[in-house]
């Protein structure tokens, strides 16, 4: 058992190209997705010589994914499969791929069939030919989601990046491709509270953005809700910023010097135009005032507090129940692809 639960082969890494794909509940999109994979290694491997490999992560879907996932041919390329013991989120999904991944490039991205394909020779183009090590996507446009979304996604960039060494690149995804050494330097971090945008772009090296328009989602519908957006916003923030913390201070300090203001113009009525002042409704209000903040800033420690918590614990990131290996050597006659399993 490794030090995130799994045994990733991060050792021995071979030249080659690992794409890994998170998945939960995304039965009707893997075949079609799989499908676009297999055509885009063999054109990598007539153009470029590049040994592939496709990294299926199933974080504890309830649907057929994983049996699905175990039926896909190995052709032009590897096919690995890694079932999770449980649904352990997305972050945890993305880091037990970088773990079992056996190339030397790793590229992520998702299994809904989103990110473009066809861009994946794109982003190996900036990696070999032109020796970026961290090669990213983003949004091209977002003029067609909600204005609400629009602001909550600049709010919390400007959040993230304030005051921030390396700011992480607004409007960018998890759909980016590794070289070995950034993929090394990744691995090597050793928090469990991981926030993959921000840790992808901390850890430094030549890194290039590419603008792409996101493809349709043509079964399902996404997990991504209000919610879970708010959540993984909070993650993000708690984990590589203390932004929050800055600006549960600054709040401190303008209530303190408000309620400094009006101490003095409350003596300056009494004391010079003998004027009385009202108690009972002003001492409400600024108690509530006071105690909302208070209980505001209590919960942001606290959620520092939780990851300080997470991190002495070191449980875990993920337990793997299931991996298995299909390669896609040309079998002899009466042969089929070998096929391992493991965990």
């Amino acid at each position: 058992m490794g030090r995130h639960g799994g045994n990733g082969s991060q050792a021995t890494a071979q030249p080659g190209l690992s794409i890994v794909v998170p998945l939960f509940n995304e039965a009707n999109n893997l075949s079609t997705l799989h499908a676009r994979l297999v055509e885009v290694a063999r054109r990598l491997k007539d153009t470029r010589g590049l040994a592939t490999e496709v990294v299926y992560v199933d974080d504890g879907s309830s649907d057929a994914t994983l049996a699905t996932a175990r039926g896909l041919a190995a052709e032009a390329l590897d096919v690995q499969v890694i079932a999770l013991s449980r649904n352990f989120g997305k972050e945890a999904a993305l880091l037990a791929g970088l773990d079992h991944a056996r190339m030397g490039g790793v590229l992520f991205m998702d299994g809904d069939g989103q990110h473009p394909s066809a861009l994946v020779e794109t982003l190996v183009s900036y990696w070999l030919d032109q020796g970026y090590d961290v090669v990213y996507t983003a949004k091209a446009h977002r003029a067609s989601e909600p204005w609400l979304r629009r602001i909550g996604v600049k709010a919390f960039y400007s959040l993230i990046n304030w005051g921030a060494r390396q700011r992480i690149p607004e409007d960018a995804g998890d759909f980016r491709l590794l070289s070995a050494r950034a993929a090394a330097a990744l691995r090597a971090l050793p928090e469990r509270n991981r926030f993959f945008k921000g840790l992808a772009s901390w850890i430094g090296f030549r890194q290039i953005r590419v603008d792409y328009e996101p493809a349709q989602r043509v079964h399902g519908h996404t997990t991504w809700n209000l919610y879970a957006l708010i959540g993984l916003s909070i993650e993000g923030l708690t984990s590589f910023s203390v932004a929050p913390l800055r600006l549960a201070s600054l709040l401190g300090l303008l209530l303190a010097a408000a309620a400094f203001i009006f101490g003095v113009q409350i003596l300056i009525e009494t004391l010079v135009f003998g004027q009385s002042v009202p108690g009972y409704p002003s001492v409400v209000v600024g108690l509530m005032v006071l105690g909302g903040v208070q209980l505001i800033m209590i919960g942001i420690v606290g959620e520092y507090i939780g990851k300080i918590l997470s991190e002495i614990k070191g449980r875990p990131v993920y337990f793997v129940a299931e991996r298995t290996l299909k390669t896609a050597e040309v079998p002899a006659a009466g042969e089929t692809p070998h096929s391992a399993a493991a965990e």
